[in-house]
């Protein structure tokens, strides 16, 4: 029988930050991926105000951001479902969206980059307390 580890997540401090993100996005980050995910979260999460985001690197290589927050947020994804999610599971679904939507697009390095990350976030969020709202918003 075959054991199956479940992804590990690890909090960036702020310290390394940009080390972090500069590694895995390049310029790209700050140019595109980090404006892309507030973009999404203020438009599914309509009672989303801004605020500081928790930056986590996961063991399989990948990595998201999640609003620094105990609430929960009214959330209408871009497939119509409406729930509630943690800021955690927020930040897994708008994650997963841009890294969706970024794939798409050039340069292909980076759309690859981001299609990479796609794979290891959704790795990471089957053992998410709130999987199957968050597979619910993102499918």
């Amino acid at each position: 029988m075959e054991t199956i580890n479940s992804v590990k997540r690890s909090n960036v401090p702020e310290s390394e930050r940009l080390d972090i993100t500069e590694k895995l996005f390049g310029m790209h980050w700050p140019l595109k991926l980090e404006p892309v995910i507030y973009g999404i979260t203020a438009h599914m999460a309509e009672d989303y105000q801004g605020g500081y985001w928790e930056f986590y690197t996961l063991d399989n290589g990948g990595f998201y951001m999640a609003p620094d927050t105990d609430r929960t947020f009214a959330v209408s994804s871009m497939n119509q479902w409406q729930g509630q999610l943690s800021a955690d599971a927020l930040g897994i679904v708008v994650c997963v969206t841009a890294y969706s939507h970024l794939s798409f697009g050039g340069p292909e390095s980076f759309a690859r980059t981001c299609a990479n990350h796609y794979h290891m976030l959704r790795e990471f969020m089957y053992d998410h307390p709130e999987v199957s709202n968050v597979l619910s918003a993102i499918d």
